[in-house]
């Protein structure tokens, strides 16, 4: 039974708007004996709770040349246990309208719950048994890596696919990030089981780990049922998040990826913060005149709307533990490829050098605060913040202060910003599509 058709439609209604705009409730954190931190949001609009449990062993731990491993292990444990087989554990979940899931980004790998609370004690009890009882039935892993293979091979008919692994490929090379977190055709065929249960054992462990919890719950009641259910889990990984060192910088290189498409797409990268980095919130601020913003943004009024070379043009920088990938996207006819990268160098250019306005900066801050809230009207939105803020050793009034990060953001802090990761020259191009006159080449 789905979850949300054993709640009212007045229930929904007030789960979306749980918490006002205007107040962002505080959260609570706890440290189980095994080491996990707990964070708690209560909101009690709503009989339901939702968590999030990070730990540090995402798609960065991989073994060399079997990218895709932690993902393939998120997909095993989210399948079945050593109790119940992949039916068994479906029927379950479905009795009770549990929704558990699991998942691998670069950096964690993820268990979520969402369940009504008077179920909680067999939401919990069913995480734990994914957590602490994998099932590695040799079966259910050959079916799961065939089927990712088999979405890798279709997702290679895609250009933003072959972009995206060209992107991660150029700016990281050997680096720890250097494939995509659900890895490749040729990298998830070299993977066996014997991989996951290596990855298992030295990384998904309690100390560093985050259990991000928001909803209907108290922290008394929310300890009660977890200290019995996590009582084994016990130890330290192998290799702690932020033991990884920055990529080098590679600076104007640019790549052609031939595919027989009427458009191009193009990718100007680079690296950008880190997620704990004193130039963050600049940067975020910097990004949304840039690309960030939509139709407010630079891009879209200097490519689209004045140019018409593109429907949509956009940017955005994903922050890790060390600098991750700061990315603009845009997708054009072939024959305008050439003229649309050269509208955004000039972009780059005219912001690298200072112009921007007061009142430019004023609109992006009152856009970002505006939309703030939305972001906040959900238990799971809820959860895979608090997660970000665990994971990364954020404070835990990072939510409360976050509008006024932005809104003390100067335009001195942002051409500061502009100078650091604007400079056109500094940018690659990937260009997925028909040839291209220009030649890949290195400069």
């Amino acid at each position: 039974m789905n979850l949300f058709k054993r709640l009212t439609p007045l229930l929904i209604t007030s789960l979306l708007w749980a918490i006002p705009a205007h107040a962002v409730p505080p959260i609570q954190e706890q440290q189980l004996n095994n080491g996990l931190q707990i964070l708690l949001m209560e909101a009690h609009n709503v009989p339901m709770v939702s968590m999030q449990l990070s730990m540090v062993g995402g798609s960065r731990f991989d073994p060399d040349n079997k990218g895709g491993t932690a993902t393939l292990l998120a997909a095993m444990l989210g399948d079945h246990t050593a109790r119940h087989d992949h039916e068994a554990l479906a029927q379950l979940l479905d009795a009770e309208a549990i929704q558990l899931g699991a998942g691998a980004d670069r950096e964690g790998l993820n268990l979520s719950l969402t369940v009504l609370k008077e179920v909680l004690p067999t939401g919990i009890n069913a995480l734990a048994e994914a957590l602490l009882e994998p099932g590695w039935n040799k079966a259910r892993f050959r079916l799961i890596k065939e089927n990712a293979i088999s979405a890798a091979q279709k997702a290679q008919e895609e250009p933003g696919t072959r972009a995206a692994q060209a992107s991660v490929e150029l700016l990281f090379s050997e680096h720890p990030y250097g494939h995509p977190a659900g890895g490749t055709l040729a990298s998830l065929k070299n993977i066996d089981l014997a991989d996951l249960r290596r990855l298992y054992q030295a990384q998904l462990k309690p100390e560093g780990a985050v259990l991000a919890v928001s909803g209907d719950i108290t922290m008394p009641e929310l300890l009660k049922l977890l200290e019995p259910a996590l009582a084994g889990w016990k130890g330290t990984p192998k290799q702690p998040l932020f033991e990884i060192s920055r990529a080098d910088d590679v600076h104007g290189a640019t790549r052609q990826i031939e595919m027989q498409t009427s458009q191009t797409l193009s990718q100007l990268v680079r690296l950008g913060p880190a997620r704990r980095d004193a130039d963050f919130f600049p940067t975020f601020v910097l990004n949304h005149i840039l690309g960030g913003g939509g139709f407010g943004s630079r891009l879209m009024e200097q490519v689209r709307e004045k140019r018409g070379l593109v429907y949509g043009v956009y940017s955005y920088f994903i922050p890790l533990a060390t600098s991750g990938p700061f990315i603009i996207t845009l997708q054009t006819r072939a024959d305008q490829a050439e003229e649309a990268e050269e509208v955004v160098r000039s972009v780059l250019q005219k912001l690298f050098s200072g112009e921007i306005a007061g009142q430019e900066l004023k609109d992006a801050k009152a856009n970002l605060i505006g939309g703030f809230a939305q972001r906040m009207d959900s238990n799971r939105e809820r959860v895979g913040l608090m997660s970000m803020i665990g994971v990364y050793n954020m404070p835990l009034n990072y939510l409360q202060v976050w509008t006024q990060k932005v809104e003390s953001v100067t335009l001195a802090d942002i051409k500061i910003a502009a100078k650091t990761y604007l400079d056109p020259v500094q940018w690659n191009l990937l260009r997925v599509g028909p040839k291209s006159r220009v030649e890949a080449r290195e400069k």
